[in-house]
């Protein structure tokens, strides 16, 4: 019942995505997709925006409601998680809090950028053309806004395809469909509702009272660190973007109990990207029972191995194949 739900929940959401594709006749030149691929990310943090979106990973479908910011100098932004254990998170610029209303704590972040849709081009976005064939293709509607579809067909197997949905005025990112080599769609994310334009400051607020009062938690995080740790054999296309340290509770990363709750370990995390696909590289201490293997869900790959004292998990949005060759290569040089 449920796979069909969210199957039927697809194609109301997308299937104006999957609609014959119509090409030009030859490729979009580099430098008009290159400033279109700019203006993506540029929109994303520099318009003002609110709206409602569905993020579907495999038969997992997750709501969430974004409000957005920019004034010049500042950003913020609040995105709030409607489904499941109610939690809320508030960015202004670099710092992140996670409200838990459950445990009644505030979990602080520094250094970090942005990275959830609809800002899902990262600073590489100038070398996509690189990795993927770019046209656009025919006009489409996404929460009842026009945009332009834009596909994007990999050069090898280290990467999924794409088609995206750009807003015509604003070229803000309304829709995403990930893409198997059988042009499936695998994992898809796209507004239902959305605003663009002044909000309402109130609304970047978080919604919670009496917060003054909660516990606060900062997960230390140093970026742009040299831990020493690299991944000797990179797939095609793919640069470090990120490279931080974090301080991690044991009890959030390993679901202690209240008894080890205190302790806390180091957590290096490495990110790479093609500009438009990511992975991430943690390494940590190698303590308690763990089980090696890999785990995949819609676009999702995760695989965890021991290497010594450490313990080594990839997550990406990648091929398993690219996975498996991240992993394998990771090594420490002091």
């Amino acid at each position: 019942m449920f796979r069909s739900m969210v199957n039927q929940l697809a194609v109301f959401l997308f299937g104006v995505f999957l609609s014959p594709v119509v090409f030009a006749q030859t490729a979009q030149d580099d430098a008009e997709i290159g400033k279109l691929l700019q203006s993506i990310q540029a929109a994303a943090k520099k318009l003002s925006y609110s709206g409602t979106f569905v993020y579907q990973q495999g038969n997992q479908i997750r709501t969430s409601r974004i409000t957005h910011a920019y004034d010049g100098d500042v950003e913020v932004e609040k995105l709030e998680i409607l489904d499941g254990k109610p939690r809320e998170y508030v960015r202004r610029n670099g710092e992140v809090n996670c409200y838990l209303p459950e445990s009644k704590t505030i979990q602080v972040e520094k250094n970090l950028t942005q990275e959830e849709f609809p800002a899902l081009l990262s600073e590489n976005a100038s070398l996509l053309p690189q990795s993927y064939v770019i046209r656009k293709a025919q006009m489409s509607r996404v929460a009842g806004a026009e945009c332009q579809v834009l596909n994007f067909q990999p050069k090898d197997t280290s990467r999924y395809g794409f088609k995206l949905c750009v807003e015509k005025n604003s070229n803000l990112l309304l829709g995403i469909q990930t893409l198997n080599p059988r042009q499936e769609v695998i994992e898809q994310i796209a507004f239902t509702q959305i605003s663009i334009g002044e909000v309402d400051k109130a609304r970047l607020k978080p919604s919670y009272t009496g917060t003054a009062s909660w516990k606060t938690e900062y997960l230390t995080v140093k970026a742009n660190v040299n831990s020493g740790w690299s991944v000797k054999s990179l797939p095609s296309g793919y640069k470090k973007t990120l490279e931080t340290r974090r301080l991690i509770p044991m009890s959030a990363a390993a679901g202690g109990s209240e008894a080890n709750s205190a302790k806390s370990h180091e957590v290096v995390q490495m990110m790479f990207s093609d500009g438009l696909s990511t992975f991430s590289v943690f390494i940590e201490p190698n303590f308690g029972n763990r089980t090696e293997g890999s785990l995949q869900q819609g676009a999702m790959t995760i695989t965890s191995k021991r290497l010594g004292e450490h313990w080594l998990t990839v997550v990406g949005e990648v091929p398993a194949t690219a996975i498996k060759q991240v992993v394998s290569s990771i090594q420490f040089k002091k």
